[in-house]
């Protein structure tokens, strides 16, 4: 179940950094996505990338039938691909099932089915639509730190999770890490693309897209959630469209067998402009450790462009809603049935995995201990290097 995490940081990138090449798109591995694309007989429409990892790909979709915005992670296909997505659907669920007032700072699994394609069959997750990671705030601060306040905060936020996880449901995470904690919400609003006043794209009859002109105002209302009326407008213009497609779609959809009981929705009322994951992911980073030490990385000049001047990075920074929820559980376990000894990303590996040791929910709140150093310094607290005897995974 378990992902060789040594030398990336995060399963899910964010969608601005490098893409995941074409050599994976083959049998057994990536389904090959295009804008419009639907799944699940037109239920989910693709709109654009959010990001991809080493299991999957992670992409914004609209939900056609309640007319929200979703993040689709789309696993790759081979066999142990396909029981490692089996393995986290059941712990989603379990997280969901314990969780129906959405309290306890875990993301929401909204739904999942089987996506058959020319590089074989694919489980399907879709979950809420969340917004930055914790490592993008620690970005915007220009890793300089983020006041102690906001640490306290996001670090509430955290022990929920944690808490509802490992005493109610004995669940390890395994794989804390600040791209694996997602705010409710993105830092700078103007970036969020479900808010963007972008055209919404339904599919049609000639399996090609369009693209409706649905100004921001008219679709949206002064919180960012789609009204009744405006909902009711759009949920039938995407019924008709999907409808006309359903037949031609290229690959069929087949519903997740009895082994994960069944496709079902866990919080039908999740508001709109809410996401996950990555997965997805909804929007992790990957950095191998070049790019983590960033104060050299020639790309971060282009980052700062991206965020705006300091003033602006210091204002939005001072405006986030820290609200945040804990994502990826495709490493996760539960105390009395592990998959695997090598848990957690290097910079975050607590001493007892290191030295090959037995773990438990412990596991967890030494990675929790070294987000809470990187939130507040903007530098990670431990950076492994090899030695003469050892190799930086034994340091």
């Amino acid at each position: 179940m378990a992902e060789d995490k040594n030398g990336d940081r995060s399963e899910v990138s964010d969608y601005s950094s490098e893409d995941e090449g074409t050599e994976d798109y083959r049998r057994g591995g990536y389904h090959a996505v295009r804008i419009g694309d639907t799944f699940k007989n037109g239920c989910y429409v693709v709109q654009t990338k959010l990001g991809w990892g080493h299991f999957s790909t992670v992409w914004l979709a609209w939900d056609t039938q309640r007319s929200r915005y979703v993040a689709l992670k789309i696993q790759k296909s081979a066999q142990h691909y396909t029981e490692a997505a089996m393995d986290e659907i059941k712990i989603l669920k379990q997280i969901a099932e314990g969780d129906p007032d959405d309290k306890k700072c875990v993301v929401k699994l909204l739904d999942h089915f089987k996506h058959s394609g020319p590089n074989g069959q694919h489980m399907c997750m879709v979950f809420e639509y969340l917004g930055d990671n914790l490592l993008t705030l620690i970005k915007y601060s220009d890793y300089r730190g983020i006041p102690l306040h906001m640490v306290k905060e996001i670090s509430h936020h955290i022990l929920v999770g944690l808490d509802y996880l490992h005493r109610e449901l004995s669940i390890i995470h395994t794989d804390l890490k600040p791209e694996n904690v997602l705010l409710l919400s993105m830092v700078d609003p103007s970036r969020d693309p479900t808010k963007s006043g972008a055209s919404l794209v339904l599919p049609t009859r000639k399996d090609k897209v369009v693209a409706e002109s649905v100004a921001s105002k008219e679709i949206r209302s002064s919180n960012g959630d789609l009204t009744r009326n405006q909902k009711k407008k759009i949920r039938k213009r995407a019924k008709k469209a999907a409808q006309g497609c359903v037949g031609r779609e290229a690959s069929e959809e087949n519903e997740i067998d009895s082994k994960t009981g069944g496709t079902e929705d866990t919080n039908a009322d999740a508001k709109s402009n809410e996401v996950c994951g990555d997965e997805q992911a909804n929007s992790s980073e990957v950095k191998d450790d070049a790019k983590r030490d960033g104060i050299n990385n020639g790309n971060q000049g282009k980052e700062r462009h991206r965020r705006g001047s300091r003033a602006t990075r210091k204002k939005l920074l001072a405006e986030v809603d820290l609200r945040c929820k804990l994502v990826d559980f495709g490493n996760a376990c539960w105390t009395y049935k592990q998959f695997t000894n090598d848990i957690q990303t290097r910079q975050y590996r607590c001493p007892e995995v290191i030295l090959g040791s037995k773990y438990s929910t412990s596991a967890d709140l030494w990675s929790f201990a070294c987000i809470c150093f990187e939130l507040a310094t903007g530098d990670v607290l431990f950076d492994p290097h090899s030695g003469e005897n050892y190799d930086r995974d034994e340091w």
